[in-house]
């Protein structure tokens, strides 16, 4: 038995036997694409296990996350921070080895994959991310490939579809994917429900695809060789395989996906391999093998920190260029220009604001799903990125709106970019996996969504977002922005540019809002919630459009005698993060509050108190101008003020 042959038996044998001792995992997947990742990892990938975040390294996706026991076995192998401990700890508390992989590129782990066609699609915007580096800071200081590991699963995925068409249409000729072809889902056979063919697909979205035996080593090194000469597309490398290869009596059958193999069929396979090693113990030989496969890559980082030393010494404008997009200063964003008293909608204000941003920072990449016009998110400074302007800053996505989001995560973690992805807030449903894993990761992308409200109009309930404002609230570390004003449009984009810690969504209206005589001081509105009229009766808390509603209604109400503080809370979480202190200071500790916003009330229920109530739609919404649908659902300020004074009355008897 070679050397080589007894380290891919060494990726199966571990991850059987981690899968074995949890009593949970995946082992079809890892020991079927064994022959894959040990060749990729063993002839081409350019990793350093001492510095696994070193920014020119080759990213490398497992998007088949379920197959994570490859993942790990092969950074355990390598030398990256996954110790055997790790290994046979496996899915349990504590350990770096969760089920899936969960991000973290100081251990080797580049994205976190798990959701089908998520890892593939992140990939994608890693890619552009590489591209757009090298063509504007130069090949020497950005040079490396992005391989990526799918399924039929990954494939099946709409998510997938999308992130393909839009790789192939941009030539993305740095991104390998490699297919893991075994016929079988949990289901059983591919038959049941795909019967596709698949090079022909990806042929037609403009990728260069090669079909191979998964297991023919050699085969597929030639493949790889032939995908890294073609830099105007993207490869596809189908690996015709074997679920579970090895495995004497589940080999090509479902049962080898999800569920540990046994005991008897370990040993059996074990027999088979001539392997009679304890569990969890390596040859030394193997370990050789992958410390001399590391050599590539920590002799490539040893070149790449002499360019990039030699680019300091020679051209400090240039350097400074290129490391300012790697750690780029904070930003302090200026409110636009408006004349106060005229009405504005918050998406031209935040157009205005990304031109201010855009020149501050060079680093910011970012467009809409076929929205421009309407997003308002044009960098008007730059072009297009393409497949012939690699240095353009403005991404045409297309309808794509889901793979735009994991497009957006994957530049944003690839590095030197940050992203940012816009369409109507009515589509975020298509964005939400996404959005999700952001926040999981807490890796800061930026999500843009207008046409925030039924105040959209004439298009009609199936555009207008009711229940969408609350639902993205609900997600874990996502910081919402609905802003109502220049000032807290700045403070949006800079809130969500100088975050680094989580993702950020900004939300913004169709509908011109009015510009106030005196706007609110940036250092308030940079706290989430701020008083924008005092009052000692009640309570209004209002975000978005529905801040100069509440204003209304408070000068309303004053001219009846009741005195409300119109409290404008543009990002509920900041504001949340605030000391109690502070918190009382805004809403008080005894006043009735009132929340008013045009969308659900069941997130706001726990801010309404003292007797006030959460007001607002609960009910979706219909084809009228906006004028008629403020009348018909009662947000005028005289309906509201009616409603706020009558809460008040009850209360008080």
């Amino acid at each position: 038995m070679t050397v080589e042959q007894r380290a891919v038996d060494t990726i199966r044998v571990l991850s059987m036997d981690a899968i074995q001792k949890a009593n949970s995992g995946h082992p079809g997947m890892p020991m079927g694409m064994a022959d894959i990742g040990f060749v990729i990892w063993s002839k081409f990938l350019n990793v350093d296990p001492v510095e696994p975040t070193w920014r020119d390294r080759d990213r490398f996706i497992v998007s088949n996350g379920h197959g994570s026991m490859l993942l790990y076995s092969l950074l355990h192998l390598s030398g990256f921070p996954i110790s055997m401990d790790d290994i046979e700890h496996f899915r349990q508390w504590g350990s770096e080895t969760a089920g899936h992989p969960e991000y973290a590129p100081e251990l080797g782990i580049e994205t976190t994959t798990g959701p089908l066609g998520q890892g593939f699609s992140t990939a994608v915007g890693m890619a552009i991310a590489e591209e757009h580096l090298r063509c504007v800071h130069g090949a020497d200081l950005t040079d490396h490939h992005t391989f990526v590991l799918c399924g039929d699963g990954d494939l099946m995925e709409g998510i997938t579809s999308e992130a393909a068409s839009l790789a192939g249409h941009l030539g993305l000729g740095r991104m390998i994917v490699y297919y893991d072809d075994n016929s079988i889902t949990i289901d059983g056979s591919t038959d049941l429900t795909f019967t596709e063919d698949v090079p022909a697909r990806f042929a037609s979205y403009g990728w260069q695809t090669i079909t191979v035996d998964g297991h023919d080593r050699e085969a597929i090194e030639a493949a790889t060789r032939e995908a890294m000469a073609d830099e105007h597309r993207p490869t596809l490398i189908d690996c015709k395989t074997h679920i579970g290869f090895g495995a004497p009596t589940k080999v090509d059958t479902a049962a080898a996906h999800g569920s540990p193999l046994g005991d008897g069929e370990i040993a059996a396979a074990k027999a088979a391999m001539g392997w009679d090693l304890p569990p969890f113990t390596v040859p030394d030989e193997v370990y050789e093998v992958f410390a001399r496969s590391m050599e590539r890559g920590t002799q490539a980082h040893a070149a790449w920190r002499e360019r990039i030393e030699a680019a300091r010494a020679n051209d400090q404008q240039r350097f400074d260029a290129w490391s300012g997009v790697w750690e780029p200063d904070l930003v302090s964003l200026q409110a636009p220009d408006v004349e106060p008293g005229s009405k504005i909608a918050t998406r031209k204000l935040s157009e205005a604001v990304i031109q201010q941003l855009a020149a501050e920072r060079s680093d910011v990449i970012g467009g809409s799903a076929d929205l421009a016009p309407s997003n308002n998110t044009v960098i008007a400074a730059s072009t297009n990125f393409s497949r012939d302007d690699r240095r353009g800053r403005n991404m045409r996505y297309g309808i794509r709106e889901h793979a735009m989001g994991a497009a957006v995560n994957g530049m944003t973690q690839h590095g030197g970019v940050r992203g940012f992805g816009a369409t109507f807030l009515m589509f975020s449903d298509y964005m939400r996996p996404s959005v999700r894993l952001a926040a999981l990761m807490g890796v800061p992308s930026i999500f843009v969504w207008t046409h925030d409200s039924i105040f959209l109009g004439e298009d009609g309930p199936t555009h207008q977002p009711i229940e969408h404002i609350a639902s993205l609230r609900l997600i874990p570390g996502l910081n919402v922005h609905r802003p109502s004003d220049p000032t807290e449009t700045a403070a949006a984009w800079q809130a969500s540019i100088n975050r680094t810690d989580g993702p950020s969504a900004i939300i913004l209206t169709r509908q011109g809002l009015p510009v106030p005589q005196n706007a609110p001081e940036m250092s308030a509105v940079e706290r989430g919630g701020y008083v924008r009229i005092d009052g000692t009766d009640a309570v209004i808390v209002a975000t978005g459009s529905e801040v100069p509603l509440a204003e209304g209604v408070a000068s309303l109400l004053k001219e009846r005698g009741i005195s409300v503080r119109v409290v404008s809370m543009p990002c509920v979480e900041i504001f949340n993060d605030q000391d109690e202190a502070y918190r009382q200071d805004v809403l008080g500790t005894v006043l009735p509050v009132f929340t008013l916003e045009a969308g659900t009330t069941q997130t706001w229920e726990s801010v309404a108190a003292h007797g006030g109530i959460a007001i607002g739609i609960d009910h979706f919404g219909a084809s009228a101008p906006a004028s008629v649908l403020a009348e018909q659902y009662g947000f005028t300020p005289e309906a509201v003020a009616e409603k706020v004074a009558t809460r008040l009355e009850e209360q008080a008897t």
